[in-house]
């Protein structure tokens, strides 16, 4: 199911959505090796700049060994596979500034097209809602509340993780709360039908927890990010007013 766009138009241009389309689209093409995310250079990138659950936990870079155990033995979780006794791979890494600058890199170009297309379509609303600063704070937040969802359950992994998914789940999240019955026009299979949101969003949340771990995806980061725009947008919407979409005749 892909979400495609959706009948809820907007009082304002969404600036800050297109300012992070911007900044994703400027780090994959401009700052990441390559477009295809499969070279040497792709993984180096990664280990120099990208979040991984090991260093978050440990407060340091990996080590040459750990690298060595999981890019070449294939051993995803070699955290302190040799206890420290090699030197680490890249030794001027803030592990702690990687949560935020993984937000902005993606591992292929189906990856990045699938995010910004999911935050084109459900972030426009939700940052009409809280408006440019409070939508701003909510999305690296709920980015970084994402990838420590998947850092604590996978304390061991030693690879890293890239890709926007997890802060745009908490955008979806917060969607399926303030639009809930906001009509989404979405492809299935081959036909292109109109749906609820909460029905659309609904079946992606699900669709997380039967996701298969050897695929790669990040699935902890999904249910954290969504959990967490669900639980802002509730309060949100206990204590303010949704704001309702105008009929217009341009819509962002």
């Amino acid at each position: 199911m892909l979400p495609l766009r959706d009948e809820n138009p907007v009082r304002r241009p969404p600036i800050v959505t297109w300012l992070i389309i911007g900044l994703c689209l400027a780090a994959y093409f401009a700052w990441q090796p390559s477009p295809f995310g499969d070279s040497q250079e792709d993984v180096i990138f990664s280990l120099e700049h990208a979040a991984i659950p090991c260093e978050v936990v440990e407060g340091r870079p990996l080590d040459d060994n750990e690298v060595i155990a999981t890019f070449n033995q294939g051993l995803s979780s070699a955290c302190g596979i040799d206890r420290g006794r090699s030197a680490p791979f890249a030794p001027d890494k803030d592990v702690y500034l990687s949560v935020i600058v993984s937000m902005f890199l993606h591992g292929s170009l189906w990856h990045i097209a699938g995010n910004l297309l999911f935050l084109w379509v459900f972030g426009n609303n939700v940052e009409d809602a809280f408006g440019k600063v409070g939508y701003a704070l909510f999305y690296v937040v709920g980015g970084i509340v994402a990838t420590m969802t998947h850092v604590v359950l996978d304390v061991d992994s030693t690879v890293p993780v890239v890709g926007a998914s997890g802060a745009i789940a908490a955008v979806m999240g917060a969607y399926a709360v303030l639009y809930p019955r906001a009509r989404v026009w979405t492809l299935v299979f081959f036909f292109v039908v109109n749906l609820p949101a909460i029905v659309l969003l609904g079946f992606w949340f699900v669709l997380q927890f039967f996701t298969d771990p050897n695929e790669g995806v990040a699935w902890a980061a999904h249910v954290g990010g969504f959990v967490f725009g669900v639980l802002v947008a509730l309060a949100y919407r206990s204590i303010r007013q949704v704001p309702r979409a105008v009929p217009v005749s341009r819509r962002y």
